[in-house]
């Protein structure tokens, strides 16, 4: 099994400007047929993080990628829930008091 470190030094290796996140996924795994997607994005936050070796182009398509991948990850679990709004009740008293426009 391959170490963020490892992956984090594909990505450094493989990530160029314009690339899709689904191409970056599918290339770490031709050299890391184990890495699982978390161990990808998270081997993606380290390479952003202690990127003062990567190029500025592969560092900004690392930081996309990153961005993209947490964000579909957090969502994964998030369920919408439509509630309906309730009308509120006036009394019949409250109809007669209030005036007419």
């Amino acid at each position: 099994m391959a170490s963020i470190r490892e992956i984090a030094d594909t990505l450094k290796e493989i990530a160029a400007p314009g690339m899709k996140p689904k191409a970056i996924r599918s290339a770490i795994r031709e050299r890391h047929p184990e890495a699982s997607k978390k161990e990808i994005v998270r081997a993606a936050f380290y390479a952003v993080t202690e990127a003062s070796a990567a190029s500025d182009g592969a560092t900004a398509e690392l930081h996309d990628f990153v961005l993209a991948e947490r964000i579909a990850e957090d969502n994964a679990d998030v369920v919408l829930k439509v509630s309906k709004r309730k009308k509120k009740k006036r009394s019949s008293d409250a109809l007669e008091r209030s005036p007419a426009h």
